[in-house]
């Protein structure tokens, strides 16, 4: 039986951050892409934080396995989360940072799809579908309507590749989610998920790289600080917050919640990035919000109903 429950206060604080932390991590990667690429960064960021969850398990005597079915599926998940994060460095050569991260948040509509298949639990209600509908116009009409300073860019470069790659990515995001919350995975603790995912990501992306020439590293105070960022307080600290969060909440409300990350992706690339804020944008993250309003609100709402009707049928018997 599954005893996941709807976002509280907590998650609901918990997934801010994390959507602003997730939102900082494309910005930090394109910044200094011409430092190092943004295949090795990931790939050496995703080793130094599996390290260190490696020492976190090994501290609570709680050590994941490397053999048996549950390493197969971790390493499948790893497999899975080292294309996913492939794609997204790739995507960046072609495409803003902005448009990566709007398009890689389409991941829960993926996710909430294969999960509506697979689990009677996780099944969204029409409201709540509507509100993803809601969602993903808001943000195809952002993105994809034409604007002065978007026809200059689009005409200029690539970025449709890039928004290809960027989707793809979402594309294996879900379906990670998918594979860790319907087989064995659900029930081990996130580090040891995490675990998983993050060395084989680490070893496939580093061999990429060296298979790429695109190992070439040029020093700076600004690629330091981008790693250690990305390592600390992307890949440890916000990626098992939300594996443990998966464990302990719907996953299809989380999934949606972090519709958020976009729109601070695209304003903290407009201060950060000088990426521009166009007239599209504002009125497509307006119905961005509304999705996401509608979907996670939907639960508490049908509760709040619920329980006046409950109320008033009480009355009317009282009387």
């Amino acid at each position: 039986m599954d005893h996941r429950k709807p976002l509280d206060l907590k998650a609901i604080g918990l997934m801010i951050i994390i959507c602003i932390i997730w939102a900082m991590q494309q910005i930090g990667l394109k910044a200094t892409d011409s430092y190092a690429s943004s295949v090795l960064q990931i790939g050496i960021r995703s080793g130094l934080a599996a390290a260190c969850l490696y020492a976190l398990t090994a501290i609570q005597q709680k050590r994941p396995v490397f053999l048996g079915k549950t390493a197969f599926l971790g390493a499948v998940a790893g497999l899975f989360f080292s294309l996913e994060f492939f794609l997204i460095g790739k995507a960046l050569q072609y495409s803003t940072a902005s448009h990566v991260v709007v398009f890689l948040y389409t991941a829960p509509v993926f996710a909430a799809l294969g999960l509506h298949l697979k689990l009677p639990t996780e099944r969204l209600s029409p409201v709540q579908w509507g509100g993803i509908f809601v969602a993903v116009i808001g943000i195809a009409y952002a993105f994809l309507m034409p604007s002065e300073v978007q026809a200059g860019a689009i005409s200029s470069a690539p970025t449709w590749m890039g928004d290809a790659m960027a989707l793809a990515a979402a594309a294996v995001w879900g379906a990670t989610t998918v594979l860790i919350r319907t087989t064995d995975l659900s029930d081990l603790p996130a580090t040891h998920v995490l675990f998983y995912q993050l060395s084989v990501t680490s070893i496939v992306l580093i061999l990429i790289a060296v298979l790429t020439q695109q190992i070439a590293v040029i020093p700076s105070a600004l690629l330091f600080w981008n790693l250690a960022f990305q390592t600390i307080i992307v890949a440890f600290a916000s990626f098992l917050c939300w594996f443990w969060m998966l464990t302990r909440y719907k996953a299809s409300q989380l999934g949606v919640f972090s519709f958020l990350t976009p729109l601070f992706g695209v304003i903290l690339g407009a201060f950060l990035l000088h990426e521009p804020l166009t007239p599209p944008f504002l009125t497509g993250s307006a119905g961005v919000l509304i999705g996401i309003i509608t979907v996670s609100a939907s639960p508490w709402i049908g509760r709040f109903l619920h329980a006046h009707r409950h109320r008033n049928t009480d009355q009317e018997i009282a009387v």
